[in-house]
Formats: structure tokens, C-alpha cells, sequence
């Protein structure tokens, strides 16, 4: 049994990167696409399910658990892993994100976070202390440190304000987590689009020293362009040893790009919102399964496929059961999209380790500017 937590880089390919996170619960194969159990589960999913796509590892949300049913409970009925029926590896955020966004009904300051509940208007106070304690108790491997995300567009002056207090806050979650052999620790880049404040929290963050380093403050809302500019430089600042994380991303598109510039992580709940909204991915771009073009079409979603959803039901069925309202659509529907998900991370692994991603990278790309199959 590994007692500590580590990374081993396989192969590269330009800035891409392939590798190994190892860990006690088994190994994550990076790049890695981690689909999001926000509150102990994948939504329409079975745990079985979402590990028979290929997932490595799940995130769980440190924010929605606290609140319900509380980590304290998770803690006395065995930790979270048992508690979802997940024995694989497990990373939780740090709760930051979602207090961020819930920017009317919070009080910041140096301490920490007040808020108030979503779910009852109760209140509650988060600090990078009581983060990492209610981590502990959650029992995931991979913690992030607390850190506060500002919303963007905002000015250099409060971009560098914030990022300044989360590396504070780093500190501090760094010395509240300790040493625990079996658990990682992550901490998160901030600094905005804003290539100094980038540089400047890179290098705050490797002087206290992480397990890994997230790249934090992306994808809130400042386009695709921004973000691959920003990933053009923030890698360079991490060390090339430890993994690199880029949270809450993303599109398919928005990954490879990710990738292409040495980003080894990502989480999202596109795959799992879009499959219970009708949507699917697919190597040639998005189906919007409520269409009545499918009505009447008996092929699959995509005929290269192996996902129950493709072997086994026709775009008729599933036009279907998404008109009717019926539980299965989410699943068969969501199941697809982690699988594709997954395929699309086993193919850019491949690409790397054989020294062929432009060739993927361009496939992929062409792939999608077909768009979808003709109807019939």
C-alpha cells in the first residue's frame, strides 16, 4: 500500500504531459477528467457505473456536505468513501468556490467566510482551519486548500487583493492539514488573466510547498481565449513534478486546449448537467437529443460508441424518453457523456505517450467541424 501520495511523469509531448498520481486507493492516470459527485453521488449514476467509463477519481463538494448532512455525520457512518460506495481515490474542493458564488449572502474577511445557508438560511462561518477539518472528516485524498475566487471582470487592484488572501489562506491550510501520509494537499493559483499576480501566487505557493497546484480563478466566466492564455504561461510557474490541476473545466474543446499546455487535471459537471438536460457529446460535437429530427431516427448516437446508451437504444428511444420525462434519459444520456469523456482523456494519453497529439489534436478538431450526422 502506497503510504504517500506521488506522481510519476510517463511521457511528453510539447508542454502535454502524461503520468501516474499514485495513491493508497489506487492509481489516477493523468490527464485525468475527475466528474463531479457534488454531494456523495454522480448525479443518475451508480458509483459501478461512473468507475466502467474509466474514472480514476471523483470530486466530491466540501460546501454542499458540510451543509448536508454535515461532515461530522459522513465521519461517524465510516467517511466518505464508504459513506457513496466509492472505494477509489477522492478529491474534495475546498468550499471556496461556492461561497464565492454566493457573493449576497456572505461576509469576507482575513479569518474567513460567514454565510448563509442555501438550503435553510442557517449560518455558518468557513475558515481555511475549519476547510481542512472538514476534509479530514470527509476522509477524501486529495484536499485543496481554501482560497478565495474572485469573479471576473474585476480590476488588477481586487484581483491582486484576493489572490494576496489566499495565500494567506494557503498558509494557514497548510499548517491546519498537517502531516498525513495517504492524503495530499493541493494549493490553488489565483492572480485573474494577469500574468505577474500568476506569477506572483506560483511562487508564494511553491515556497510553502503542495502535493499539487491547482490553477484556480479560470473558467468563471472570462471566455475560452482569455483562459488558453493565461494556461500559455501559469504551467511554466508550477514545478514540473507535482500534478497540475485546472478546476471547474470544462467543454471538450476547452480540455484538449487545456492539455495541450500541460494541465494534467480537470473537473466538471458538463457531462452529467448536459446528459439530464437532453444534451450529448459526441466526437462530432453536440446532439440536442430533444430535437424532432430524432423522432424518428433509429441509429444510435454516435455508431463508434460501446456506452449502453449507443449499444443498446436508438435517438428515437431516447428523443423518446426525454420528451416523456422518464428517469432513464439522465442516465443513459449522462452515462454516454462520462464515457466519452473518458475516451477523449485515453485517446490524449495515447497521443502523448506515442508523440502523436498534433495528429490527435487535428483529428479532433475536424471531427467536430463536421457537426452532427445528416438526418435521415
Amino acid at each position: 500500500m502506497t503510504k504517500r501520495i506521488s506522481f510519476t511523469l510517463n511521457a511528453t509531448d510539447g508542454a502535454a504531459r502524461t503520468g501516474v498520481i499514485n495513491t493508497p486507493r489506487g492509481q489516477i492516470r493523468t490527464p485525468a477528467f475527475m466528474p463531479v459527485g457534488t454531494a456523495a453521488t454522480v448525479k443518475a449514476m451508480l458509483p459501478g457505473s461512473v468507475r466502467e467509463t474509466g474514472a480514476d477519481i471523483l470530486l466530491g463538494n466540501t460546501y454542499h456536505l458540510m451543509l448536508r448532512p454535515g461532515a461530522e455525520r459522513v465521519a461517524r457512518l465510516g467517511g466518505l468513501h464508504k459513506f457513496m460506495n466509492w472505494e477509489r481515490p477522492i478529491l474534495t474542493d475546498s468550499g471556496g468556490f461556492q461561497v464565492m458564488s454566493l457573493a449576497g449572502l456572505r461576509k469576507l474577511t482575513e479569518e474567513g467566510v460567514t454565510f448563509s445557508s442555501h438550503i435553510d438560511g442557517s449560518k455558518h462561518h468557513l475558515t481555511p482551519e475549519r476547510s481542512m477539518e472538514i476534509q479530514r472528516l470527509l476522509g477524501s485524498d486529495i484536499v485543496m486548500a481554501f482560497d478565495e475566487c474572485p469573479a471576473l471582470p474585476a480590476t488588477d487592484a481586487a484581483v491582486a487583493e484576493s489572490m494576496r488572501l489566499s495565500m494567506r489562506w494557503a498558509q494557514r491550510s497548510r499548517d491546519a492539514f498537517g502531516d498525513r501520509p495517504g492524503h495530499a494537499l493541493f494549493g490553488i493559483m489565483q492572480g485573474g488573466v494577469t500574468r505577474d499576480l500568476r506569477e506572483e501566487s506560483a511562487k508564494a505557493l511553491t515556497d510553502i510547498g503542495f502535493d499539487g497546484y491547482a490553477v484556480g480563478g479560470l473558467a468563471v466566466g472570462e471566455g475560452q481565449e482569455a483562459m488558453f492564455g493565461v494556461l500559455d504561461y501559469a504551467s511554466d510557474f508550477l514545478p514540473e513534478d507535482k500534478p497540475r490541476y485546472l478546476m471547474g473545466v470544462g467543454k471538450p474543446d476547452d480540455i484538449v486546449g487545456a492539455v495541450q499546455r500541460g494541465i494534467d487535471m480537470m473537473d466538471c459537471v458538463l457531462p452529467s448537467r448536459s446528459g439530464r438536460t437532453g444534451q450529448a457529446w459526441t466526437p462530432r460535437g453536440q446532439v440536442n437529443i430533444k430535437n424532432a429530427r430524432h423522432q424518428d431516427d433509429p441509429r444510435p448516437l454516435d455508431e463508434n460508441c460501446s456506452c449502453p446508451a449507443c449499444t443498446g437504444y436508438s435517438r428515437a428511444y431516447l428523443h423518446h424518453v426525454f420528451r416523456s420525462g422518464e428517469m432513464i434519459s439522465g442516465m443513459l444520456l449522462t452515462w454516454h457523456n462520462l464515457h466519452y469523456y473518458q475516451q477523449l482523456m485515453a485517446g490524449l494519453r495515447d497521443a502523448i505517450e506515442n508523440g502523436t497529439l498534433d495528429a490527435f489534436v487535428t483529428k479532433f478538431h475536424a471531427d467536430r467541424a463536421q457537426g452532427d450526422i445528416e438526418p435521415l
